[in-house]
């Protein structure tokens, strides 16, 4: 047995053979540990539930977690989106999402990094998320997508937090030229 194969929760295929291992051992690891396929090149260890959104991220590595998506695991709203929410860059394939139910936003590849950080789901595996403020940022430039109710109660909410970072957020807002409106938004708020 390969010493590179090592007991997880999640074993991706693609990742492991471009680590240099080989199908064969990684389709016999499968087979001894009783792991459960999941989705395409995707295994889990029996009895282990996996969240959709760590899937997602597995499949999609360059995909970040956005919108509704954003705004629900920030505490911007209260129910959870019935779609996953996710900005790539422009250019990708974005059929097979599309045709999955993924909400698909586009940027061009040098925003796509702006406020990307990390979060822990439920089973203790980390997906990309963006920040609170490229949220609000994304949540500003997307408005006539967003539910008015939704978008009044996320800014409310986030002008009301001790965590928030003006700064960042004009900084951010600047990036994705929605700054008079952040600020307009901001000026009636405070």
């Amino acid at each position: 047995m390969n010493p590179k194969i090592e007991k997880s929760k999640i074993i991706h295929i693609k990742s492991l053979q471009k680590q240099g291992i080989t199908k064969y051992e990684l389709y016999r690891f499968i087979e001894q540990n009783q792991y459960e396929k999941v989705d395409h090149g995707i295994y889990v260890l029996p009895n282990i539930w996996i969240d959709e959104r760590v899937i997602l991220s597995i499949k999609y590595p360059q995909a970040v977690f956005s919108h509704d998506e954003a705004l629900y695991f920030h505490g911007l709203i209260d129910r959870e989106p019935n779609r996953h929410t996710i900005t790539i860059y422009t250019g990708y394939g974005v059929s097979k999402l599309n045709q999955s139910g993924v909400k698909v936003f586009t940027v061009s590849k040098e925003l796509l990094e702006v406020g990307r950080e990390y979060i822990k789901t439920d089973t203790e595996i980390q997906i990309p998320i963006y920040n609170l403020e490229r949220t609000i940022c994304d949540l500003i430039r997307s408005r006539k997508k967003i539910e008015i109710q939704d978008f009044k109660t996320a800014l409310k909410t986030y002008i009301q937090r001790n965590d928030k970072d003006l700064n960042r957020l004009m900084e951010y807002a600047k990036l994705f030229h929605v700054d008079q409106l952040v600020r307009g938004y901001l000026e009636v708020m405070l």
